[in-house]
């Protein structure tokens, strides 16, 4: 017999707890259903149900198969429901979570040309700095910013880098100074983000070498764009992504500070469930994302 009917017949005794509502279900006589369980068993070589004349009950064995052969039927249907939808067109909505600066900034932007191409397509984008779980909330895609932790049953696909520039307003430098080395930050009134553990030293970069520098954080929010509004108002230094402040350092009401010390770049990564990365509407979505975010972020928002 059909190693696979059999479990699936098996299944469905267990669930339905009958052989002849199995039979009439799918149609097929009592003897029959009672043979591809006892052929289950033979290739086994173990009991997997208690039967009585009134009843029946699974053995501690056939707990365990019954789970496994649940699984493995399910699959089978997620992968051949995928394969039926390689010959359909992408249709549905997406649910995108994204950290809410690289959201407005690059994936919106981004997202809104997708959907121009894609009519029958629709994204619920979920904007927030706080670290999101996939499936709690229900996401399809996700990015990513920062080293990757826990992602065993998830795909990650890198894009480009996510840069961040220090800087401040010409009112704040004809103020105060600028300053040229990291270790003259500390004596700066500087802008910070607002994480769990709040950081009084930023990391930067010389040469490709790190190197801590101390600050004197005079504000924190855990919003960019209010630290952007602090620092253009002359208020002290910042160090936020590029595509924040592009705009800013373009027409100079930003200025960049200490070149030769750069923050460190952070990895991206394009983040979907390793079962459903084959749907079309995700795996189209996926493309387009890898198309645009290929090349710098920076020159991105610049353009």
């Amino acid at each position: 017999m059909n190693k696979l009917e059999s479990m699936a017949v098996f299944v469905r005794v267990v669930d339905r707890g009958s052989f002849s509502a199995v039979a009439e279900e799918m149609r097929i006589s009592g003897t029959m259903v009672g043979l591809h369980i006892k052929a289950l068993e033979e290739h086994l070589g173990v009991r997997l149900l208690n039967r009585t004349t009134r009843r029946q009950s699974l053995t501690d064995f056939g707990q365990v198969y019954y789970q496994s052969c649940r699984r493995i039927l399910a699959d089978i249907e997620d992968s051949e429901s995928q394969a039926f939808a390689l010959h359909q067109k992408p249709r549905g909505k997406l649910r995108v979570g994204c950290p809410v600066s690289f959201g407005v900034h690059a994936l919106s932007p981004v997202t809104a040309q997708f959907l121009i191409e894609w009519t029958d397509m629709a994204v619920d984008l979920v904007l927030s700095d706080k670290s999101m779980d996939m499936a709690d909330e229900g996401l399809d895609v996700m990015i990513k910013i920062g080293e990757l932790l826990h992602v065993n049953t998830l795909v990650a696909r890198p894009i480009a880098p996510y840069r961040s520039v220090m800087c401040a307003s010409p009112a704040y430098i004809k103020r105060a100074g600028e300053p040229i080395t990291p270790e003259e930050l500390c004596h700066h009134r500087c802008l910070g983000f607002a994480h769990p553990i709040a950081a009084n030293e930023w990391t930067l970069q010389r040469e490709g070498k790190p190197v801590r520098a101390p600050v004197n954080i005079t504000m924190t929010c855990n919003n960019g764009e209010a630290l952007r509004r602090a620092a253009l108002n002359g208020l002290g230094i910042i160090m936020q992504p590029e595509i924040l402040l592009a705009e800013d350092l373009q027409h100079g009401r930003l200025l960049p500070l200490m070149s030769e010390f750069q923050p460190l770049a952070k990895p991206v990564h394009i983040l979907t469930f390793a079962n459903r990365q084959q749907l079309p509407k995700i795996r189209l979505y996926v493309d387009f994302l890898l198309k645009n975010f290929s090349a710098s972020l920076y020159a991105l928002n610049l353009e």
